[in-house]
């Protein structure tokens, strides 16, 4: 499928898109887990498949990609072993608790921050001359990090019975992140995105009061730094946030990533216009690996019509899974470039 030729660099798209001043057609990103891309380079022929996308941002990682330790688990910086041997290949289920006793979790010794891979991918960010939006990613962020570390069940519990404990946890989490964040900083990026899930399919997983005492100053500090150094802020998370939506607008934040059409409704979108750019929309759970290329393609027009007024960047909910028929790519890409 032939990319049409943008007339304008993919970076100002961007731009114009998170500052409400795009009105023409949507930028778009797609990403994909590692076995659906190997299922899109089969499906064409084509090993540089993601290159004939036209994608309109580019992203490095600030953290580490995990080590395999042995076949089907995986180790990241932080110790957290990930078992991928069952149905979840993409990141996988979490195999013990590296801090089993919040009031004693100095025993944990959070790891330095490698300054000469930030760097590296950093230099590589801001030396890209392609015209894109050159976007640092910082995943497991704050809660999603103290519950790998803890467990989730135990990190819930803990909110109630050791809340100064869970608030230093934080307090740690947040310091190792903002180590990241500075040194990113210095480089001619546009953009840092923090990854945290904090939706499950009806609202927050530890609610809103929990969400506003462990969370929320952390992210806004973090926010603010970054808005204060002259970068857009990004906001990953999965699930039914829009309980706190308002908060974090004003917080800072300026793109949402990612927006799940099944739990919010196109309707929600109205109540975004002209204060909250989106990042997703196309739901890889309930339609991209169940519809017809037809099907998808009337998805994804309405799902256009729905941002018609802007403050879209199109793209599935989430990186695309390997449930999905390749054809169905190819319709929902169809779709978005004959915006």
């Amino acid at each position: 499928m032939e990319m049409k030729k943008d007339e304008r660099s993919c970076r100002r798209r961007i731009i114009d898109t998170i500052t409400w001043k795009n009105n023409g057609r949507a930028p778009h990103h797609i990403n994909f887990t590692q076995e659906m891309l190997d299922k899109m380079v089969a499906h064409t022929g084509n090993s540089q498949y993601v290159e004939t996308l036209g994608n309109h941002i580019r992203i490095e990682f600030l953290t580490k990609p995990i080590l395999e330790i042995r076949p089907g688990f995986f180790e990241d910086e932080f110790g957290v072993v990930w078992n991928r041997t069952g149905a979840d290949k993409d990141i996988g289920v979490v195999d013990g608790n590296l801090i089993e006793d919040i009031t004693k979790q100095d025993e944990y010794t959070f790891p330095p921050v490698d300054e000469a891979f930030v760097r590296g991918e950093m230099e590589k960010l801001a030396a890209d001359d392609a015209g894109k939006f050159r976007l640092a990613d910082l995943g497991f962020s704050m809660f999603e990090r103290a519950w790998t570390l803890c467990g989730m069940e135990n990190l819930m519990c803990w909110m109630v019975e050791e809340p100064e404990e869970v608030h230093r946890l934080m307090q740690r989490i947040h310091a190792w992140n903002m180590g990241l964040v500075r040194i990113a900083m210095e480089y001619d990026i546009d953009a840092i995105c923090f990854g945290d899930d904090w939706g499950q399919q009806k609202g927050l997983i530890m609610g809103p009061p929990h969400w506003r005492e462990f969370i929320k100053p952390y992210c806004a500090e973090a926010y603010a730094y970054v808005r204060d150094s002259g970068r857009y802020v990004f906001q990953h998370s999965c699930g039914d946030i829009r309980e706190i939506m308002d908060e974090l607008i004003e917080m800072g934040l300026q793109v949402y990533q990612t927006f799940q059409p099944e739990i919010y409704g196109l309707d929600y979108v109205k109540t975004l216009e002209g204060r909250l750019t989106i990042w997703g929309g196309i739901s890889t759970q309930v339609d991209l690996p169940y519809r017809t290329p037809d099907e998808i393609r009337a998805v994804t027009r309405t799902t256009m019509a729905a941002f018609a007024k802007g403050g879209w960047i199109a793209a599935p909910t989430h990186d695309v899974p390997n449930d999905v028929p390749p054809e169905n790519i190819e319709a929902m890409m169809e779709a978005i470039m004959q915006q």
